[in-house]
């Protein structure tokens, strides 16, 4: 944030925040002992770096910046919080990008490092990012011309849309099936949108909703689907899925390659095989990415050798 003239919201986040989102002080009764610095769902208050990215009374997860909207999309205001239209590239392989190495357990984070998820994150986190592990230039062997850093995610409205509402397939969907899976599930007479019979995520947890927020569902897009396909999730938005590029321009989404060139890639482009498990490239680290150009230009170190003019 203080990169892209938000200093003054990189101080509050930065800062213990003792208001709520209306400017009044919290109650004496915080619900957590009246302890300062303690996050709660009462307004406040909250310590430095603040709460979970699902805190609704924390003014900065609900302030909306310019920067992070793209002008085509008319999303606004509630359910959401802040949103963004800016993802994350993450690779062709959805399996552990929710979580990374990080055990489920409390306490979570750095001390407690799972050696068995470890081990599969090493093989699956393919992409620019990789959940809870810093990435430098260095680290993109393929080349910073030829592997996507970030791109488009379109916003999601309440209307069923297969790009931002996510279906629920259950857990280790990922693991047992291909990124083309959900596309039959669709209604046949609008494509664009799902079956009125399928169930999709909560209503708060739609594509982009929390700009602060690491998980896939809302920042975050895998180079497996073609840009704008539909996106499905392992039970709930709070894990993996497969997650692809969408916007509401015409034909395709703008993404950012790693030399900070600004290019627009067609929902056409070149996808390999959809019907791959996406596991074989969990399996693999360093693997051809199995899902053609597309796939190829996600993979920062797979030394795929993309011919084709993009």
């Amino acid at each position: 944030t203080p990169f892209i003239e938000q200093q003054g919201l990189w101080e509050m986040i930065s800062n213990p925040l003792n208001e709520d989102s209306r400017g009044a002080s919290p109650p004496a009764a915080s619900g957590n002992g009246g302890v300062s610095g303690g996050a709660t769902r009462n307004g406040g208050p909250f310590s430095a770096m603040g709460p979970t990215p699902d805190e609704i009374l924390y003014t900065p997860w609900v302030t909306q910046m310019p920067t992070f909207r793209c002008p085509s999309d008319p999303g606004v205001g509630l359910p959401s919080l802040g949103r963004t239209n800016y993802a994350a590239n993450l690779g062709d392989s959805a399996e552990r990008a929710h979580q990374g190495d990080w055990n489920n357990s409390a306490p979570i984070g750095y001390g407690n490092i799972s050696a068995g998820l470890a081990n599969e994150i090493q093989g699956a986190g393919r992409g620019f990012f990789t959940v809870h592990k810093s990435r430098r230039f260095r680290d993109v062997l393929d080349g910073l011309s030829n592997t996507i850093a970030a791109g488009e995610i379109a916003t999601d409205l309440g209307d069923k849309d297969a790009r931002t509402a996510a279906l629920n397939r259950g857990w280790s969907f990922v693991r047992n099936y291909p990124p083309n899976d959900c596309d039959n599930l669709v209604d046949p007479a609008r494509p664009q949108f799902w079956d009125a019979s399928q169930n999709t995520v909560s209503g708060v947890d739609g594509r982009g909703f929390r700009w602060a927020e690491h998980l896939p569902n809302f920042s975050g897009f895998f180079t497996a689907q073609p840009p704008n396909s539909p996106i499905c999730n392992e039970q709930n938005a709070g894990n993996s899925g497969w997650y692809s590029a969408s916007s509401r321009h015409q034909g395709g989404v703008h993404v950012l390659m790693g030399d900070g060139a600004v290019k627009f890639l067609t929902d056409s482009i070149e996808a390999g095989n959809q019907s791959q498990l996406g596991i074989n490239a969990y399996r693999s680290a360093g693997s051809k990415s199995p899902y053609g150009v597309w796939g190829a230009l996600g993979t920062r170190s797979a030394k795929e050798i993309i011919e084709d003019v993009f």
